[in-house]
């Protein structure tokens, strides 16, 4: 499957690449908040400006052809530091921490500022449906029943603040290679949206499993 990359590099290497890209994305992400808030002057926005279209040509000099993808060992889950809900070098990204067990279910504690907004001082109704469409496929593929999103249903009981949230999603059921999961976002008020989702098993990942596959080694978690 194209974007699936095995890469098997070691775990000083991965540790080492994750200390340089996560504060430097950090960075980035709160350029991104700063760029909404700002009220310094014209001159110093231009001056500003110059200075990030400076930084954006150096970092352009030598880049990937497209985008990250999802890159994985032989052993352990994959690293998909390109997405836009989890992705350590996506600035897009909060970014959500997940963690899992076995049951199948999923949960993270997170924060949403400025660039979350649809309404005023509410997360956009987009953005909550992106982040329970992460943490749905995050249950299942906790749960050994991973998929790609087949259907996605929401229900906004109540505006979602920026600010601090949780997300948690479980497994509900499996059907062969389908696995339907629910999950909610907590504000300080309870559940603002509710999620259900159905969740399959793409054929080129059947294929690798029942051909056992070396060379199409199938992920765990397809994010």
């Amino acid at each position: 499957m194209t974007g699936y990359v095995q890469d098997d590099i070691t775990d000083e290497e991965l540790e080492r690449q994750r200390a340089l890209y996560g504060p430097f994305t950090q960075a980035v992400r709160e350029l991104v908040d700063v760029t909404i808030r700002t009220l310094v002057d014209d001159d110093e926005i231009r001056r500003a400006q110059a200075e990030v279209e400076a930084i954006t040509a150096r970092l352009r000099e030598h880049q990937l052809d497209g985008s990250y993808g999802v890159r994985f060992g032989k052993a352990g889950r994959g690293r998909p530091w390109g997405n836009t809900v989890v992705g350590l070098r996506n600035p897009a990204a909060p970014p959500l921490e997940v963690e899992h067990d076995e049951s199948g279910r999923a949960w993270s504690e997170f924060h949403l500022g400025a660039p979350y907004e649809g309404p005023p001082g509410l997360v956009h109704g987009g953005v909550s449906a992106m982040l329970l469409d992460q943490m749905l496929g995050e249950a299942a593929g906790a749960g050994g029943k991973p998929g790609m999103t087949g259907t996605l249903t929401l229900r906004y009981r109540q505006g979602t603040p920026l600010g601090n949230l949780r997300a948690e999603a479980w497994i509900d059921r499996a059907e062969g290679v389908k696995t339907f999961a629910k999950g909610h976002i907590i504000g300080p008020e309870g559940v603002t949206v509710e999620a259900e989702g159905v969740f399959i098993l793409p054929r080129w990942a059947r294929e690798a499993i029942a051909a056992q596959d070396a060379e199409k080694p199938t992920p765990s978690y397809f994010e």
